[in-house]
């Protein structure tokens, strides 16, 4: 017999209250690819050391106008959810508040930014969103290297598979700003979830 009493019926994850102050704050000029990820490594930069989740973050936005439409942080650990990382925050924001799941139906052109190319996970999560731009700072195997993390079975042709799909890819945008902000995570000695290490 299912005890239905105990069965969970919804989540949530929802961004730590110094992200929208964070983004309010924030003079620079966000019309280039390059100024939203600056945006995007300020985001990651504080989200592991306010201890959210791991070193990631990501934005939507309209490459054309510079509008920002979401903004995301790893919550992984703050919300308890494996699946919340940067890019599937960001996207499940964006798609909330344009009321679609298919971006590209009410805003065509959307762009994701995010701090290195997506994990396992996330490479589903840009496919079926409706970006049609994907920037990222950097792709190989630093990250792991430097954090710890275990991103899992990603193909060595992901960005043409994206491609493939309509999804137009950017790649090395201020990598050093990844490179970075994951060498004072590793040597932070941050808990990392998920790390599948002996």
């Amino acid at each position: 017999m299912i005890n239905t009493d105990a069965l969970a019926t919804g989540f949530s994850a929802v961004l730590p209250d110094w992200v929208l102050p964070l983004v309010r704050g924030y003079d620079a000029p966000i019309s280039t690819a390059e100024e939203r990820m600056a945006l995007v490594h300020a985001l990651a930069d504080r989200n592991h050391v306010a201890g959210n989740g791991g070193p990631f973050a990501a934005v939507v936005a309209d490459p054309v106008t510079g509008e920002i439409i979401s903004v995301g942080v790893n919550v992984v650990l703050s919300s308890g959810l494996s699946s919340a990382h940067a890019e599937v925050t960001a996207i499940s924001l964006a798609q909330t508040s344009l009321r679609s799941w298919d971006l590209a139906t009410v805003r065509p052109g959307l762009e994701l930014v995010v701090n290195w190319r997506p994990c396992a996970m996330c490479l589903g999560a840009v496919l079926w969103s409706g970006v049609q731009r994907l920037v990222v700072a950097g792709d190989g195997p630093e990250l792991e290297r430097l954090t710890g993390f275990d991103e899992g079975p990603v193909v060595r042709d992901w960005a043409e598979q994206l491609r493939l799909r309509g999804i137009e890819v950017e790649q090395d945008v201020l990598r050093d700003g990844a490179i970075a902000t994951y060498t004072s995570y590793g040597q932070s000695r941050a808990l990392v979830y998920n790390a599948r290490r002996a």
